[in-house]
Formats: C-alpha cells, sequence, structure tokens
C-alpha cells in the first residue's frame, strides 16, 4: 500500500476543503425529473413562484395538497430559499403529468425543499446528466445508482455519472448524533450480518485510507457527511475516482464517528479513518433516469407516490442511534429512483 505521513495541519485543511464541498455551492449539473402534485394551472404557478424565491399561497381551486398533519415544517434559516435560487434552473414544469424537469447544481433534497415550499408535495423521480453530456463509455445507460440505508439511521444516497472522469454523490441521511461521520463505498453488497459482512472499503488500487480529495486514497473513501442539530446530514460532492458501472452491487456505509481522513496517527487511520462502528448501509443498486420511472402506484401494497412520501416523511427517526445496532428493514427509507 502507498501511504503517506499523518499530519495534524494537513487535517485541519482536509477538513476545511471538505466542509467547502459539502455546502454544495457551484459544482457540475444534473438534470433532476420531480413529481409534484398539481392539480391545475394555479398549482402550476404557486411551484413556479417557489422555484423563483416567492412562493404562492394555498388557493381555494384545489383541496390543500398537504393534509394537515404534513404541512412543510419550518426549517433553519441556512434552509430558506432566497430569491432567485441559486444553482437551480427550471428546464420544464408540466402539470397535466405532475412533472418538473430542473437543472441543479445543489442537492437534490434542498430542491426537494424548495418545491415543497409551495405547498405541494414533492418525490425525486430520476435523474441524468443535461443534453449532450458523454454517458456510460461501454455503451450501456448506467449512469445513476441509489442506495438505501437503514441500521440505526436511515437515508438515500444517490450516484450520477456526470462525465467519465466525474461522479457526484447526492444524498440525506436522518437520525445521526450532530457532527461529522464517515461515509465510504464498501466492497460487498453484502448486508446478511448487517453492516458488518459489506467488506472493506472498496480499494481496487491497492491504496491506503486517504480523504476525497487525496492523491492517495481508498476509491470509496468519500470523507464525511455532517449532521445538523437535527440529526440530518444533506450533502452533495463531487468525486474523480468512482464509476457508477463499478460500484452496482457493492455497499455504502455511514459510520459513528468523524473519518480522520488517513491523517490522525491512530492505528486504524491509514484503514479506515478511525471512523468508528458501523451505524447503516445499503447495497447500490441501479437507479431510473430521466423518464423512466412512470410509477404512481405500487403493485407490492397498494399505496400511491404521495402515500409513500408522507410514510418515509413520519418515519424519520428522533432518538440518537445506537452505534452497535444491527441494521432493520423497517426503518428504510422507499428509493423511488
Amino acid at each position: 500500500m502507498r501511504c503517506a505521513g499523518s499530519d495534524a495541519g494537513a487535517l485541519r485543511s482536509a477538513r476545511s476543503s471538505e466542509s467547502a464541498v459539502m455546502a454544495g455551492s457551484g459544482g457540475s449539473s444534473c438534470t433532476l425529473e420531480f413529481a409534484v402534485q398539481m392539480s391545475c394551472e394555479s398549482c402550476a404557478e404557486a411551484v413556479r413562484a417557489a422555484l423563483e424565491g416567492a412562493p404562492g399561497e394555498p388557493h381555494s381551486e384545489c383541496a390543500p395538497p398537504f393534509p394537515p398533519l404534513f404541512l412543510p415544517s419550518p426549517r433553519p434559516p441556512h434552509h430558506i430559499p432566497l430569491p432567485a435560487f441559486p444553482g437551480v434552473r427550471l428546464l420544464e414544469l408540466r402539470p397535466e403529468t405532475q412533472t418538473v424537469l430542473l437543472e441543479a447544481e445543489v442537492g437534490a433534497e434542498r430542491v426537494k425543499e424548495l418545491l415543497e415550499s409551495s405547498g405541494r408535495r414533492a418525490v425525486l423521480r430520476g435523474m441524468g446528466v443535461p443534453a449532450g453530456s458523454p454517458g456510460d463509455p461501454r455503451g450501456g445507460d448506467t449512469t445513476a445508482a441509489v442506495a438505501a440505508l437503514s441500521g440505526g439511521v436511515r437515508g438515500l444516497v444517490r450516484f450520477l455519472q456526470v462525465s467519465p472522469e466525474l461522479c457526484v454523490v447526492d444524498g440525506v441521511i436522518d437520525g445521526l448524533r450532530p457532527g461529522p461521520h464517515g461515509l465510504h463505498v464498501h466492497e460487498f453488497g453484502d448486508t446478511s450480518e448487517g453492516c458488518e459482512s459489506c467488506g472493506d472499503h472498496y480499494n481496487p488500487d491497492g491504496e491506503c485510507h486517504g480523504g476525497p480529495q487525496d492523491e492517495h486514497r481508498h476509491a470509496g473513501d468519500l470523507g464525511n457527511v455532517w449532521a445538523d442539530a437535527e440529526g440530518r446530514a444533506a450533502f452533495r460532492m463531487e468525486d474523480t475516482r468512482l464509476k457508477v458501472w463499478d460500484i452496482i452491487g457493492r455497499s455504502v456505509v455511514v459510520d459513528a464517528g468523524e473519518d480522520d481522513l488517513g491523517r490522525g496517527g491512530h492505528a486504524l487511520s491509514k484503514l479506515t479513518g478511525n471512523s468508528g462502528p458501523r451505524l447503516a448501509c445499503g447495497v447500490v443498486a441501479r437507479a431510473a433516469g430521466l423518464f423512466q420511472n412512470p410509477k404512481q402506484l405500487c403493485t407490492c401494497d397498494g399505496l400511491t407516490l404521495w402515500d409513500e412520501r408522507d410514510r418515509a416523511a413520519t418515519s424519520s427517526p428522533t432518538a440518537a442511534p445506537n452505534p452497535t445496532a444491527a441494521p432493520s428493514p423497517t426503518v428504510t427509507p422507499t428509493p423511488h429512483l
């Protein structure tokens, strides 16, 4: 293995760089397809106004899109969309099919919050790359993937190959203790024994553990995601090592503690980042691209798209997770991709 020495100053620098990446300002564009509950032109105008930073008021022509239990909850000030919301551009709005197509340079969760500030439910249906962008160089269409994490916490992590050299990693994880948590792609998609059977970090090049910006690192080293005071980590990062077609069937694991990015001087720093027990994991599966997911009704349980969205919203854990808890499939969100 090719390893660099530990350095506390380098760790502080890496944390600063990581925080800038996690902020999600700027970066490569993704095309996002949302289902948004619209029943008339007034609904569409409210959604359009929300995207322009001026959410519309409920109107009498339509029944309230959210039942009282599911009114959008207030978010901290940094979640409030500003006028002319940066990094989001409306491409198409089709009320007749309840579809909104956008180009975004920010995380899908931020876009969802923006859409739902109109008072209408929104569900991400597909992700893709802007027109003219290269796809899978092998000739396939495997450019998007998703992992649904279950365990003491729950979440979704999405991967989109925006070019042969760049993969966007976009996700949201709920139920974490506030602060940083290591996030990694692991070599196996085996959760038969919980997250412990996922194997080591995905490392096809035989490198030592490092940070996402390092020359020498595991391909699966994604650094840290940062949970806020409510236990939610919403993130968007860009990675030059991962290829979506190489990680299908592998797994994503979020850890209980901070990844020291290989610079902590601990015996595990160059192996795992000394990020503690594995909290939750999920198998990486191929995801729907744009206009590949027309589902309105789930055939397995009869729930509509909106029922599934509401069930996921109300099952968010509020208690601090047990770091040694085995994964529980009952808290897994439904991946619509």
